[in-house]
């Protein structure tokens, strides 16, 4: 079970990390995305990444 949620968990951040990407205008690709240059995605990839962090640490907590 710990394997899953710290899959899960890198997969969130890394969505995260892209939405801020995108969302900040740092990342820029497709240019024709609805995402870019809009910081609500930005701050919905905030939550996600710190979602995906908590799940990592947990994962890591029940491994022990």
């Amino acid at each position: 079970m710990h394997k899953l949620l710290f899959v899960a968990g890198i997969l969130l951040l890394l969505m995260g990390v892209l939405f801020i990407g995108q969302g900040t205008g740092i990342f820029p690709y497709p240019s024709y995305s609805f995402m870019v240059s809009d910081m609500g995605w930005a701050y919905r990839g905030i939550a996600i990444a710190v979602l995906g962090a908590i799940a990592v640490l947990l994962s890591r907590k029940m491994r022990r």
